[in-house]
């Protein structure tokens, strides 16, 4: 009999540990036996919702928040996404962008059965790829890869009604008590906070399906 396992996941495009955690995740689900269906479903999540819509230079603001070197801090966690088979440069994408619009058509892609798949793909494209995720054509030109029609998925992450239901749900994640990303719930059960080594994310599914 086949057991169907949902998880929750709650990220941003802009977030390089949710790169790591997503990649983990995938990787742990892979591993998973034939009589295990895997439901995933993404939610919204802003890593700063204060973002200019021209975005922010990420080296400048790692230095004015933490006063460090920002090489310090993205050498750990392109260490860590090596060791997730991602060969990540984070100097290459200069820059932080907001989000919303990317939330937004991920959230819209939940009928279609492609909602994670879309999400790691537009990651990809910013982080591995250095596209500007967040021009509305680059977006467009990645839903269409997985199924939107171009004018449907321009008109969505423009659609002011969406944006605002994207806002909310980011607003009750926060008011949940989530305030980092990434952030994993498995079978509305268990918890799961940060990019963790990957047998982390073995044993929480192990735990969750045999309990189910």
């Amino acid at each position: 009999m086949t057991k169907t396992l949902k998880i929750d996941v709650f990220t941003d495009v802009v977030c390089p540990w949710c790169l790591v955690g997503s990649a983990r995740l995938d990787q742990a689900i892979a591993e998973l036996p034939d009589d295990v269906e895997v439901v995933v479903e993404n939610h919204p999540f802003y890593l700063d919702a204060n973002t200019p819509p021209e975005g922010v230079v990420v080296a400048d603001m790692l230095r004015e928040k933490y006063g460090r070197d920002p090489q310090e801090m993205w050498a750990r966690v392109e260490g860590e996404a090596k060791k997730a088979g991602i060969e990540l440069d984070l100097s290459q994408q200069p820059r932080m962008f907001p989000t919303a619009k990317v939330h937004t058509i991920t959230r819209l892609a939940k009928p279609l059965g492609i909602q994670h798949e879309l999400a790691n793909a537009i990651a990809a494209a910013y982080f591995l790829e250095h596209r500007q995720i967040n021009d509305d054509n680059v977006l467009a030109d990645i839903a269409v890869e997985f199924g939107f029609d171009r004018g449907d998925a321009l008109d969505a992450m423009n659609d002011e009604n969406e944006l605002a239901i994207t806002q909310e749900l980011a607003t009750q994640a926060s008011q949940q008590g989530i305030t980092g990303v990434p952030f994993f719930v498995f079978g509305e059960k268990y918890a799961l906070s940060g990019a963790q080594p990957a047998e982390v994310f073995t044993r929480a599914l192990a735990q969750t399906i045999d309990e189910m």
